[in-house]
């Protein structure tokens, strides 16, 4: 039971942004710059795509491209070391948004904070009474299963209710707006997508 309200290690989000004066120093080569320097700028608004769940996975690759292209160290050589080591920041910071905004779950927990709508996940493990019990039943299934057919059909289930659970977790966010209940729905998804992982790892133990 103790197993099951563990939620797997969470970062809240915290962007490092370049200084201000900084950034306005850097002189980008192309003559409409991709990048929009400012301390209140979150990830949507640096890849320029809506504030929203629902995102296009095509569109935040091609963008990405495009502001790696533009931010690269190597385009800011005549401007001097200092404009290098900064080229360098956004870089990471450029890579620490993707890497949010491309992970349902990530983009999800930063949606829920960004609406101040923390998702605490250290210090609220309550969770509905049915979905706790079935977890407990999955859990009890991976410890019984004794081949790989009946391993597959547990890491269906969980696949099949991590999508009921985006689905949730969209509705309440693109449409409701009610981040409070989103944070509770993500939380769950925490559960499930940990759950999922184990799975994956007996079937990869299996297989060796």
């Amino acid at each position: 039971m103790l197993a099951i309200l563990t939620y797997p290690q969470y970062v809240p989000v915290s962007p490092r942004w370049p200084p201000l004066a900084d950034a306005r120093s850097l002189r980008f080569p192309s003559r409409k710059p991709l990048l929009v320097p400012s301390l209140q700028s979150n990830d949507f608004e640096l890849f320029d795509v809506p504030v929203q769940f629902a995102q296009d996975s095509a569109v935040l690759d091609a963008r990405w491209k495009e502001l790696q292209r533009e931010a690269h160290p190597d385009k800011f050589a005549a401007q001097g070391a200092a404009a290098q080591r900064l080229a360098m920041q956004w870089s990471v910071r450029i890579n620490e948004a993707y890497q949010r905004l491309k992970n349902p779950l990530r983009r999800a927990m930063y949606l829920c904070e960004l609406h101040g709508a923390a998702i605490e996940a250290e210090s609220n493990t309550a969770m509905p009474a049915d979905f706790l019990m079935q977890q407990m039943q999955w859990r009890e299934a991976l410890d019984d299963a004794d081949g790989i057919e009946n391993i597959e059909e547990i890491a269906a289930q969980a696949m099949s209710r991590k999508r009921e659970q985006l689905s949730k977790i969209e509705h309440l966010l693109d449409v409701a707006k009610d981040f409070p209940a989103a944070a509770r729905q993500v939380r769950g998804l925490m559960f499930i997508e940990r759950f999922a992982g184990e799975v994956d790892a007996r079937i990869d133990a299996l297989g060796q």
